[in-house]
């Protein structure tokens, strides 16, 4: 291509990009660029590749098929955040699990993928040719992988909006968060790691609302909270309406750990912790 025509293609595409900025569009969908397209000088059946130039010389980054985040080098437009890619992924969404433990400072620990939870299976963005992709591999997007969550809409609450540098994201409070960790510690680092976040919590903890929460999610999470509070020294007196939850046979403490150690009758709990489930 005559570098000429080139240099000017460039151009065009340049302004298209100032214009995504000037309308906030920091990730933006390939009909998004279409309907700004003829503003910027780009015929229809030229975006495309004014998209593919962009990309090329680094003031786009193609996040997954169809969707695109502007880069850093554009002027005036700060680095886009990992939570803000995730709430371009699927819809509803939330940041959750350790990725929202650690924004709530609840772990040191810095996870290497973004949890992220949501109501459907059908609005998860899927990796072409990869039909039978295994959900627990994640999916990467740009840089990240992202690990998505599924829950039923019942149980999808206790969400609250947020700001991540310029952006307004979705994530579980951290009641909820410090629950999700009861229910699936594998995606919280383990279940020592949820323990040592509810310290970490201590007496910022909202107890009402924890409890209301664990009660309305299902009775193991109420059980391993009750456990968990109690032994932490919380007055056992405010935590008869978890005592009084029916339930039928022991749940494990760590639902990822194996059927062994003492039986805790009083909260019907199986304590099967390292260190108190024998050899």
């Amino acid at each position: 291509m005559n570098a000429r025509i080139k240099m000017k293609r460039t151009i065009v595409g340049i302004e298209l990009v100032r214009r995504l900025a000037e309308e906030g569009d920091r990730i933006f969908t390939v009909f998004r660029a279409r309907q700004l397209a003829p503003g910027a000088g780009i015929k229809q059946d030229y975006l495309g590749e004014a998209l593919h130039h962009l990309h090329n010389n680094g003031w786009i980054i193609p996040i997954h098929r169809g969707l695109y985040a502007l880069s850093s080098s554009v002027p005036g437009v700060s680095p886009v955040h990992e939570f803000e890619v995730a709430m371009s992924l699927v819809r509803p969404a939330a940041i959750s699990h350790w990725s929202a433990m650690h924004h709530h400072g609840l772990t040191d620990q810095v996870p290497r993928r973004v949890f992220v939870l949501t109501t459907t299976n059908a609005s998860r963005p899927r990796v072409r040719g990869q039909k039978s992709r295994k959900r627990d591999k994640g999916y990467p997007a740009g840089e990240t992988v992202f690990q998505f969550v599924q829950v039923k809409p019942a149980r999808y609450f206790g969400i609250e909006m947020v700001w991540v540098g310029e952006a307004q994201v979705m994530i579980t409070d951290p009641e909820r968060t410090l629950l999700e960790g009861l229910a699936l510690p594998r995606n919280c680092g383990d279940f020592a790691e949820v323990l040592h976040a509810f310290e970490l919590r201590g007496n910022n903890l909202d107890l009402k609302r924890i409890i209301s929460y664990a009660l309305k999610l299902d009775t193991a999470i109420a059980k391993r909270l009750g456990w968990t509070l109690e032994h932490q020294g919380v007055d056992p007196a405010r935590l008869e309406r978890l005592l009084k939850f029916p339930i039928n046979g022991f749940r494990k403490l760590d639902p990822s750990g194996p059927w062994k150690g003492p039986k805790n009758r009083r909260w019907m709990i199986q304590e099967n912790l390292p260190g108190r489930i024998g050899p």
